[in-house]
């Protein structure tokens, strides 16, 4: 097989400029990455790097100025806007800082309903929901809304909604940014053990030095562009 078979995402001469009062701030210029399939991704950076746009532009949710992000082929760019909403609900499931739970929906209903929504039957996605959230240990937890969740709950429930459609590709937007040192390390074990439990490929972006360790690769952002952790095997 050829090596590049092996490549989930490629990102290709990556250019991010905004323009704001006249004055144009650049974010990326001339970035380059390669994700492998089924690989832990982490990627470090100061604050104000740019780790939240890639991911936002890697799932189609802010586009480039230039350059090129291809997923299994197709360059998510040039899909229209139906297309990008299938490519996000077939192929990523995302996990926040603030875990995004719908307030008024208890821990099971917030997982169920994506996969609801997205077709699954209603009985099918009430057991897929219910399965994993004893996978993140929290079965016990499952009628209990979002403000009766601890902040690590809350985030194991994001973890358990992100795998919900099955979803070939995690991005994971400093999921342990809101939390305690313990609590970080335990919430950061379950989302490494659950991508690779079910073989998901995970991009994960932190300035947690700790939880980036977990990281299988580890790339640093510095001055728009990408650089291979030194350390690195």
């Amino acid at each position: 097989m050829n090596e590049n078979e092996n490549y989930i995402l490629k990102i290709t001469s990556l250019e991010k400029t905004f323009k704001t009062q006249g004055e144009t701030l650049t974010v990326f210029k001339d970035l380059n990455l390669n994700v492998r399939k089924g690989s832990k991704c982490v990627i470090v950076g100061k604050s104000g790097s740019g780790k939240s746009t890639l991911l936002n532009i890697i799932g189609g949710l802010d586009f480039p100025t230039s350059g090129t992000v291809e997923w299994n082929g197709k360059i998510i760019s040039s899909l229209k806007e139906k297309e990008l909403t299938e490519f996000r609900k077939k192929n990523l499931g995302l996990v926040f800082q603030f875990h995004h739970l719908l307030k008024d929906f208890t821990a099971l209903e917030n997982i169920f309903l994506p996969a609801y929504m997205a077709g699954v039957p209603k009985k099918a996605a009430m057991e897929k929901a219910e399965f994993l959230l004893n996978e993140v240990g929290l079965s016990e937890r499952k009628s209990h809304l979002p403000s009766q969740l601890s902040g690590g709950e809350r985030q194991r429930v994001a973890v358990a909604r992100s795998l919900v459609n099955n979803p070939e590709l995690i991005l994971a937007d400093e999921p342990t940014g809101n939390l305690d040192p313990q609590t970080a390390g335990a919430t950061g074990d379950i989302l490494f053990s659950m991508a690779e439990k079910y073989k998901k490929t995970l991009i994960l972006v932190t300035h947690d030095m700790t939880l980036a360790q977990k990281g299988d690769v580890r790339y640093l952002i510095e001055n728009g562009s990408i650089i291979r952790n030194e350390n690195e095997s």
